[in-house]
């Protein structure tokens, strides 16, 4: 789990480019756009810069991004879906660079949306930089969860606790688990060079999650609209270095 300085270097390309994806993007989020032809620019891009897509084809996935909308927490499969305004979508992108992957995902807003759509959204981003104060060596995944679940649930927040954080390296999704919950001073010990992404799913009613019939989308089951932030990061000596920066 401790990476070398070079596969730290590939690791902050691929990084960059699921950031720099993620800004090209937004400029095209906004009503009559369908979640295709999201996925086709995200393709373009990342192909562009010489990387490939992670997760097309992982597991099975069919496209190269995922697109969850309002009340679909993650795993979203892009289609003819038109975005309407008022809408929330989720845009998780993958991009692996010479063996080596970075993973982010960003919510957005679809035009104007509601006081409490905007609520979500707020403090979702918010509980990912909760967690993030606890990311250096010394400090346990047990202190990430303990703080992004604490946020969340003093703003009325549901946790998804199914769906977790992860190490990333030459595998999208390596050891250790980086769940959105947790106690104090509990599990893995975090430590210089690991590489993990951190990202919670909150919802605005209940955190119970149910999956659709594609086997692959996840929606809330009260059908309340859910939100998702998520950075990869290196564990520095003294800190972390956001490796998706936006």
């Amino acid at each position: 789990m401790i990476k070398t300085n070079e596969e730290i270097e590939l690791l902050k390309i691929a990084g960059k480019i699921v950031g720099d994806t993620h800004n090209y993007l937004k400029n095209f989020i906004k009503p009559g756009i369908t979640t295709k032809q999201l996925d086709k620019l995200a393709y373009d891009f990342i192909v562009n810069q010489g990387a490939e897509p992670s997760f097309l084809n992982y597991d099975g996935f069919p496209a190269s991004i995922c697109t969850s909308i309002n009340e679909e927490v993650v795993h979203g499969i892009p289609s003819n879906r038109v975005l309407q305004d008022g809408d929330i979508i989720s845009i998780d992108i993958g991009a692996c660079y010479k063996g080596y992957h970075g993973d982010s995902a960003w919510s957005y807003p679809v035009g104007t949306i509601s006081k409490e759509k905007q609520y979500l959204l707020e403090h979702t981003l918010k509980a990912l930089f909760e967690g993030l104060k606890m990311v250096k060596p010394g400090n346990k995944i047990g202190d990430i969860g303990y703080m992004i679940e604490k946020y969340a649930l003093n703003h009325k927040l549901g946790v998804v606790k199914e769906l977790v954080g992860h190490g990333v390296g030459s595998h999208l999704h390596e050891s250790p688990d980086v769940p959105n919950y947790g106690n104090k001073n509990t599990g893995m010990v975090l430590r210089k060079g690991m590489v993990i992404a951190i990202e919670p799913m909150l919802n605005l009613g209940s955190s119970d999650i149910c999956i659709l019939d594609d086997d692959w989308t996840i929606v809330t089951c009260d059908d309340m609209p859910s939100a998702h932030f998520e950075h990869t990061v290196l564990i520095t000596k003294d800190g972390y270095e956001i490796l998706t920066k936006r």
